[in-house]
């Protein structure tokens, strides 16, 4: 019994991880976004020219949460404890999901993706 709700609450973790991870392509304007805008917004109270650079780390984050949380729960429903390498798991979900979002910042930096009026830098 005890098996069997540690793959069930592994299966959930993967489907919520999907949900903020970049591996759907849907999730960004459903999931990603509105918590990076969210991240954003609370770091232009602390410091008005923030937004930006908070949305762009709020972005990291559910991204990174997404594959860590992703990674946990294959990890419940796979493998045993005994297997298990917590930094290494860390490393490969906090590298993968940084490398992403570069990739993603690169590909506005250079106007590739266009970067929605709101999110532009005022002069």
């Amino acid at each position: 019994m005890l098996n069997l709700l540690k793959k069930l609450r592994g299966g959930a973790m993967v489907g919520i991880g999907y949900m903020l991870s970049p591996l759907s392509w849907w999730n960004d304007l459903f999931f990603n976004l509105p918590i990076a805008l969210a991240f954003g917004y609370a770091a232009s109270w602390v410091n008005s020219n923030w937004f930006l650079s908070g949305t762009i780390v709020g972005y990291w984050l559910s991204n990174v949460l997404g594959i860590l949380m992703m990674q946990f729960g294959a990890m419940d429903m796979l493998v045993n404890d005994e297997k298990r390498n917590l930094k290494r798991d860390l490393l490969i979900g906090i590298g993968g999901s940084t490398l992403y979002t570069l990739v993603v910042a690169a590909l506005a930096y250079f106007h590739v993706l266009e970067v929605p009026d709101f999110l532009a830098a005022k002069p």
